[in-house]
């Protein structure tokens, strides 16, 4: 039976087992993930309880049980209990001379999932290709600047009236303005420092500094899987990613922080795929707030640098963000609308290959 349970969870594509009278004997790992909930929670319910508005969810079952033959079903919405809606290929097969519990097996593939794989595969390409323009453009910024700098520097040296040293200290301290900013641009410039580390202990640390930076203002509500283990990662680093994602949502609640709310939610996910690579086991992170949300127009560029709805804003904290999670391996993604900002970060805990 342990072969069996490695077996399901394993597998990539949610499955359901159930017995005669519907009720859910077996629920893989693939499975848990997309309907949201958990096997011990599942076990010995109907399977009616899996999902909200199920009178053709289990019409389907009955059918195929009844009939004793298999169903397909393709794109169908699902209505989950968290109220989520997904889209699914649903496959029915009936186990006719099977011995023991199970009836029927129910393979479930989320058909937005593969669509949102596909897009993560461009993203990762376009992405890798913008930084390679950047740092072309970036070599090409900072050669120059240093003999601006440095002749101005010399130029300050010769000048026969020190008041004259206010221009070049001008000419110069523009100079590193735009070297710091080529540098932002580029993003982290080192190696990770790996190292195990609880995911829970950084969420915490940033909280403690937005909290401060609010003037605790700000409610911040917590929502931890206390089960998730330590895992290799970058702590400087991620706390930089993470601190970005919050302060634009401080930035975007204001003047009024005492209205602004953020959820912090940690979970672990298992058989998913970031870019076109499956990992047995990932951390999900969701920063969710309450702000007025993301433009529609920056939506597709939200991650790009420079890009920014603020006028004094530099749009390179979500860029440096993305770039942090990429480095560790991860995937950022955002969802936006009025009254509801969602940023969610995926960062494998297995590091070997599924």
């Amino acid at each position: 039976m342990r072969h069996i349970r490695e077996l399901l969870d394993s597998i990539s594509t949610g499955i359901v087992a159930l017995d005669a009278n519907l009720q859910i004997v077996a629920l893989n790992a693939a499975g848990q993930a997309l309907l949201e909930t958990s096997e011990a929670r599942c076990i010995g319910q109907h399977a009616g309880s899996l999902i909200l508005h199920s009178a053709d969810w289990l019409q389907k079952l009955k059918q195929a049980l009844s009939n004793n033959t298999p169903q397909a079903s393709r794109g169908v919405s699902l209505v989950l209990v968290s109220g989520q809606e997904v889209r699914v290929d649903i496959i029915i097969t009936p186990i006719v001379d099977g011995e023991g519990p199970f009836r029927l097996v129910v393979e479930l593939t989320a058909v937005d999932r593969l669509l949102k794989i596909s897009r993560d595969e461009s993203a990762q390409h376009a992405q890798e290709t913008s930084r390679a323009i950047i740092r072309g453009l970036a070599h090409e910024i900072k050669n120059p600047l240093g003999g601006v700098r440095g002749a101005a520097q010399l130029l300050a040296k010769e000048l026969p009236n020190a008041a004259l040293a206010e221009y070049t200290d001008v000419i110069i301290r523009e100079a590193d303005r735009l070297r710091d900013l080529v540098d932002r641009l580029l993003g982290p410039n080192r190696q990770l420092d790996v190292q195990p580390l609880n995911i829970h202990e950084i969420m915490e640390h940033v909280r403690n500094l937005i909290t401060a930076e609010s003037g605790n203002q700000v409610v911040i509500k917590r929502d931890y899987d206390p089960s998730l283990p330590e895992f290799p990662c970058d702590r400087a680093q991620l706390i930089q990613a993470v601190l970005n994602i919050m302060r634009n949502a401080l930035q975007a609640a204001a003047p009024n922080l005492d209205q602004c709310e953020i959820i912090l939610r940690s979970r672990s996910q298992r058989q998913f795929t970031v870019g076109a690579k499956l990992h047995r086991l990932v951390c999900r992170i969701d920063i969710i707030d309450n702000g007025p949300g993301i433009p529609a127009d920056l939506m597709p560029a939200v991650f790009a640098p420079m890009v920014t709805g603020r006028a004094d804003g530099t749009g390179l904290g979500l860029s440096i963000a993305q770039s942090i999670i990429s480095l560790h391996g991860g995937a950022l993604e955002c969802d936006s609308r009025p009254g509801e900002t969602r940023f969610t970060f995926y960062l494998p805990m297995d590091t070997r290959d599924a």
